[in-house]
This record gives C-alpha cells, sequence and structure tokens, in this order.
C-alpha cells in the first residue's frame, strides 16, 4: 500500500468515528495513532465521556473482532483466557478460548481486577499469546488492549504496577466536552433515537495490516533519532523526577511518531509528530520525586517543561 492511501484509509476512519463522537478530534487521533504502532492504549478519565464508545466505534469502522471485559475484584485468569475442559462424552481436554482472542479487548475499569488477573493479561499485551496449562496459544494479528479505569475510585481498586503501565504505548485523558459540545451531543443522541449507534465499515483486518506496514516503512532521521533519545534521557536527569522513562519509552516514541506521520500523509518523521505524542507516551512511564507531588505538580507539566527546553531539530 502507498503512504497516500494509508493516509487517506486513516483520514476517513477519523471522520466515520467522529460522527459518534463529538469534539474529541485529538483523543480519537491519538487512539488510531496507537493502534497503528501496535500499541496497548490506557484511556483514564472520570466515568460518562464515552471511552467505551470511542473503541466500540473503532472496531465498528474497522472491521475488527471486539470483546468487551468488565473487570471485577472476583475476575479469574481463566475468564480471560480461556480454559481447558474435560469432555466426558468424548473423554478427552479440550481448550475453550476466553475473550483475549479477539482484536480489540476492551477491558474496562482494568484497576478493578486483581493482580493475578492482570498478570495474565500482560503476556497477553506483551507477547501476543497466551500461555494455558503449559500449551501456548497464538492471539489474533491484530491484537490490541485497550483498558479503561477510573481514576476517582479506590475502593475494591489494585492499582496497576509500573511494570505493566509501562507495557501500554499510550495513557489518554479524555476530558470533558465544552458547552457547544455538550449540546452537539444531546442533539445527536436526540436524532438517533436510541443508544445503539451504527457507523459505516471503512476498512479491515487485512487493510490494517497493510498499514501497520505502511508505518514501518516510514522514514525516520537521524536528528530526530537524537531528539527522541535527547527528551527520553532528559526525564531520568530532571531534579523534579525520581524515575526516568527507560529505553522502551524512546521505542514507544519511535513507533508512535512514525503513525503520525502516515496519519498526515507524510513519509517521514517530523518534530511536531514527536512532540504530539510525548506527553501521552511518557506520562505514565515515569515516578515524580517526592517534592514534585507534594507541590502539585504533574507529569504531564514537567514533561511540558522538558519539551521547551531541548531545542527541535530543523529538517532541510
Amino acid at each position: 500500500m502507498k503512504p497516500d492511501k494509508a493516509s487517506a484509509v486513516t483520514k476517513s476512519i477519523l471522520s466515520e468515528v467522529g460522527k459518534i463522537i463529538v469534539g474529541k478530534e485529538d483523543v480519537l487521533e491519538k487512539i488510531l495513532i496507537g493502534i497503528l504502532a501496535k500499541g496497548n492504549l490506557l484511556l483514564e478519565d472520570v466515568p460518562g465521556l464515552a471511552k467505551t464508545m470511542m473503541i466500540k466505534a473503532f472496531a465498528q469502522v474497522m472491521k475488527c473482532d471486539f470483546t468487551r471485559i468488565q473487570c471485577t475484584p472476583d475476575l479469574l485468569p481463566a475468564d480471560v483466557t480461556g480454559s481447558t475442559i474435560y469432555n466426558q462424552k468424548k473423554q478427552e481436554f479440550f481448550f475453550r478460548e476466553g475473550p483475549v482472542f479477539t482484536n480489540l479487548l476492551l477491558v474496562d475499569e482494568i484497576n478493578r481486577a486483581s493482580p493475578k488477573t492482570q498478570s495474565a493479561l500482560l503476556e497477553a499485551m506483551q507477547e501476543q499469546h497466551v500461555t494455558i496449562d503449559g500449551v501456548t496459544y497464538p492471539l489474533p494479528h491484530p491484537f490490541h488492549v485497550l483498558a479503561t479505569q477510573n481514576p476517582i475510585e479506590f475502593e475494591g481498586t489494585f492499582p496497576l504496577p509500573e511494570a505493566q503501565l509501562d507495557r501500554f504505548i499510550m495513557k489518554i485523558s479524555v476530558g470533558y466536552p465544552n458547552i457547544a459540545e455538550e449540546i452537539e451531543i444531546l442533539n445527536r443522541r436526540i436524532i438517533r433515537k436510541r443508544e445503539e449507534f451504527e457507523l459505516n465499515v471503512i476498512t479491515d483486518e487485512e487493510e490494517l495490516t497493510q498499514i501497520m506496514d505502511v508505518v514501518e516503512e516510514v522514514h525516520i532521521d537521524d536528528r530526530i533519532k537524537q531528539y527522541i533519545v535527547d527528551i527520553v534521557r532528559t526525564t531520568r536527569e530532571s531534579d523534579r523526577i525520581e524515575v526516568g522513562a527507560s529505553p522502551r519509552g524512546s521505542l514507544s516514541l519511535l513507533h508512535l511518531s512514525r503513525a503520525s506521520a502516515v496519519i498526515n500523509g507524510r513519509n517521514f518523521v517530523n518534530p511536531d509528530d514527536v512532540k504530539k505524542v510525548v506527553i501521552p507516551a511518557l506520562e505514565h512511564r515515569i515516578i515524580l520525586t517526592t517534592g514534585s507531588w507534594l507541590t502539585g505538580i504533574k507529569s504531564e507539566e514537567v514533561l511540558a517543561r522538558i519539551l521547551t527546553k531541548i531545542k527541535a531539530p530543523r529538517l532541510d
């Protein structure tokens, strides 16, 4: 597939999803960037901001298999991955697939799942397969975990450990709509006359995989690579950050900036592609110092300051 065709398809995807999601063009673009970068996404925000609807809309438009898991403290790993069951009639064991065998797996309120269940998801997110009773089963391709969590509820939750947070290529905040957008949300619901929605199919698994192949071919200049490394290394040297981003953070910026370039119709990465994804790619990978935390400064503010200090390269 040619880069211009890939760009046209991605823009059509965003346009179609935008028919049901009002005023969140930037968020929708970041979700698509994360998918094209072959990553898993964490959407963190208060309830009622259409996080689940967004993921359903992308699945519908991209004609991908979609499964939803509602996490609870008593959710077991087998409820996610599946289990080996004995067929008494045939006197043999067979494997019954769990909801993880899909293309887009929506894990609602992931921080309500126990650490044991979270670890089962970790293998699927990182290795693209699950192991049951010593047997490894590959997951469909493409496969993405799109998880949500509510930051304001703490009772009955299990905070995600840093090792699992690091497996998410981006952490995205949706944010409240403005007044005009919220009125438009009401108007569209009135016109629709039902909660369910139907969107046109724009692409499918095969074409989506071809677009991901295009992302892998995007050129990235040595000066852009140095820019990425400078940003990540500065998080390790900042006096406001206790633990900086690992090399996986650098790789995430590489993959995400390439995907951003494809969506914007280019076969090369420019500094704006990198700047666009720095905060969602690194915010959850750094740990602020106690002093920074006590003064109320946020991770995204620290990263924004780092971006202003590092001079972006100028490409001729």
